[in-house]
């Protein structure tokens, strides 16, 4: 039942979010849902983890994020600096190609990793898997499927805010923001295992680049509501997960 309450805070805020096409984290979504629905339970919650690997690679992604993406686009900058715009868009245009699949794959070693968790969370509690078995094969294959079809099936309302409505992207912007991003997740994931949001660090990156260009080439109220849902993202989720672990809990064994 806690699993399951906190899956259903987490989706919920999800999907509140994607209706006003806000790109917030999945990642703090489901874990304010862990954290929500193990409080209500009376479960002891681990918070120096909590902290450990959650708030404070919070806040650092975005700033490396940001960074990065900066100085990759300054440097983009001064090597084209004497190209020609039509036949540079048109190189990195199809750079963005490479770029675009590095940051999927590390969108899949970021949250398809947490998915998998949960997964594999909920058979270690329902007791068809011990914390020392290796993550059976069909936990892998659909966290692998399931990411990948909420992909293909593609979050328009997103992709507009992310693409159009923080600064108008061209192919240049576009491969430093992903490459910068992809970086960023590798590291976390490979290096620190830390369960970084994979929307902060894009979002973040974009509003790098496009900060090189001049601050006003960035939307900054609309990225400012992003912030705002951003912060909002853990303790909304850990509401609507509690308050359905009290359903579930009232339902199951009322």
């Amino acid at each position: 039942m806690i699993v399951a309450a906190a899956l259903i805070g987490a989706i919920v805020w999800n999907l509140i979010t994607w209706y006003f096409g806000l790109p917030s984290s999945s990642s703090h979504a489901l874990i304010g849902g862990l954290v929500g629905s193990a409080l209500a339970s009376a479960s002891v919650v681990h918070w120096d983890g909590v902290v450990e690997k959650v708030v404070i690679p919070m806040v650092l992604s975005p700033v490396i994020g940001f960074s990065l993406a900066a100085a990759i686009m300054i440097a983009i900058y001064w090597i084209f600096r004497n190209g020609q715009p039509g036949k540079t868009n048109r190189g990195f245009r199809y750079a963005q190609t490479v770029s675009a699949a590095a940051m999927a794959l590390g969108h899949g070693l970021q949250d398809a990793q947490k998915t998998m968790g949960v997964i594999f969370l909920a058979l270690t509690v329902g007791g068809f898997a011990q914390p020392s078995d290796p993550i059976p094969q069909w936990v892998i294959l659909s966290a692998a499927g399931a990411i990948s079809l909420g992909t293909y099936a593609g979050g328009w309302r997103i992709m507009r805010t992310l693409g159009r409505r923080i600064i108008a992207l061209d192919p240049p912007q576009g491969f430093a923001a992903e490459s910068a991003a992809a970086t960023v997740l590798y590291g976390a994931a490979i290096g620190f295992g830390a369960p970084i949001s994979t929307t902060h660090t894009i979002t973040t990156a974009i509003m790098g680049v496009g900060a090189t260009k001049r601050l006003s080439a960035v939307r900054w109220g609309v990225a400012g509501n992003i912030v705002t849902a951003w912060i909002l993202t853990i303790p909304a989720a850990a509401i609507v997960a509690a308050v359905s672990y009290f359903v579930l809990h009232a339902i199951v064994e009322g």
